[in-house]
């Protein structure tokens, strides 16, 4: 809860109040025990429930952040000094509209919104170089130094050195950096995403991905769509599911979504999976622990929503309930494979988007020439970042220069990079023809 742990402090008793008896006894043990399972378990509801409604505002005032594209390098707006008036400035007792978000004032994951300082740019885009020319070594070793100075103030490179650890498939540096991380900056760490399977880089999909949108209630009348769904697995190797637009469940439609999971993971697909995080806490909001006589549907959802997301300790507290609720063994945790999600775009409704493939070397021309022909048809270039690990340094000005023409009609979004690739794409002024989103920590 990092954007409200900045308020935490000891509640001051007004003068005259006596301290309750209860709050003087803190640390002996309490005398109202909590009788039985089924207290125990409302007890459990109801700390869980404040949980979701604190993560739910920071998720609303987050989501200006992680669905805003990043400015330049030393562009943010410039405000003016305290006490220079403004144009349009009154004089009356109304104190002046803030033009800042609430979450630049609360200081929490500054992160998007605060471009990075003009004098740490070079040593970002030295490291984005090197990268990009498959000299991984240097570029870790730097950003390692960086840490020290840089790092001290500047998230961007620690994000950076996450994502190479992610395309390296190093997990425990990863882990060893996320808690020097959460405590440099007081948040809660990052967590590792399992990355392609070494060896796989040439062999991952590129091109246009069939999308299926979830929207409203998911309940018995998805079944049309979910038949429409497997019948694209049958032509497509690749899908992308939308998840962040549903507003409520039900049983039947939660088996429904389980069913066809389970189809999908059986034929071996990959998924792109957007809004997991958002349809995991509705589904968690629908159930109760101790009610027997309720559906496992929404509980094995749960479950699969959670192994999706790669939530090992989150999958294995929920397993727990469920046996506790349904006297039932419940299903073992499984490493998730072929699948990768993502963040709910919060645009106008989109079937189809293009995905880049994991790395985009020199002579990519046959890419570039699919990427035209998508722009034929799309109203929108939404381009597909979740698998692309590197570009090369001289494909990505190739690339920019076949995207300047189809820029001048339409517009362009690169969505879920990863830090290394949008500090490449900065410094190459992609900024001029698309809107650069790299995805959050």
């Amino acid at each position: 809860m990092g954007i409200f742990s900045i308020f935490k402090g000891k509640k001051q008793q007004p003068d005259g109040v006596e301290t309750p008896a209860e709050s003087r006894l803190r640390g002996e043990p309490s005398r109202l025990i909590l009788d039985g399972d089924a207290e125990r378990a409302r007890q459990r509801e109801i700390a869980r429930a404040t949980a979701a409604k604190i993560d739910a505002i920071e998720s609303a005032m987050a989501d200006d952040i992680f669905n805003t594209p990043e400015p330049a390098w030393g562009s943010g707006a410039r405000r003016p000094r305290p006490g220079q008036p403004r144009p349009g400035d009154d004089d009356g007792d109304t104190l002046p509209m803030l033009e800042i978000a609430t979450t630049e004032l609360l200081a929490d994951d500054f992160g998007l919104e605060a471009p990075v300082h003009a004098e740490t740019a070079p040593v970002i885009e030295e490291i984005a170089i090197m990268f990009a020319n498959d000299q991984i070594a240097v570029a870790e070793q730097m950003l390692l130094e960086s840490l020290r100075d840089v790092g001290r103030t500047e998230r961007t490179v620690w994000w950076m050195l996450f994502d190479l650890y992610q395309v390296m498939g190093r997990q425990d540096d990863f882990d060893n950096v996320a808690i020097d991380y959460a405590s440099q900056f007081e948040t809660s760490p990052p967590t590792w995403s399992p990355p392609i399977a070494p060896g796989a880089e040439e062999d991952t999909f590129a091109g246009v991905t069939p999308t299926e949108v979830f929207a409203g209630v998911l309940d018995a009348q998805v079944a049309p769509r979910m038949e429409r769904l497997l019948a694209l697995a049958d032509s497509s190797q690749v899908l992308r599911l939308e998840f962040g637009r549903i507003q409520d469940v039900t049983p039947e439609g939660c088996q429904l979504m389980l069913d066809t999971l389970a189809a999908l993971k059986k034929r071996e697909r990959e998924l792109i999976v957007a809004g997991a995080s958002e349809l995991e806490k509705l589904v968690r909001s629908t159930i109760t622990i101790g009610q027997r006589d309720a559906s496992e549907a929404p509980w094995l959802l749960l479950l699969t929503l959670l192994q999706l997301m790669n939530r090992e300790k989150d999958f294995e507290e929920t397993a727990m309930d469920y046996c506790v609720t349904f006297e039932l063994s419940p299903p073992s945790f499984e490493t998730p494979q072929h699948v990768a999600t993502t963040n709910t775009i919060t645009a106008p409704m989109r079937t189809e988007c293009f995905m880049l493939p994991s790395v985009v070397n020199s002579g990519a021309s046959a890419l570039f020439d699919a990427i035209d022909a998508y722009a034929e048809q799309a109203p929108t270039l939404l381009i597909d970042c979740s698998r692309l690990a590197r570009v090369d340094y001289g494909a990505a000005s190739a690339m920019l220069n076949r995207l300047r023409p189809i820029a001048a009609e339409k517009k362009i979004e690169f969505r879920d990079m990863n830090h290394l690739v949008a500090a490449l794409f900065r410094l190459l002024s992609y900024s001029e023809v698309a809107r650069l989103f790299p995805h959050k920590y």
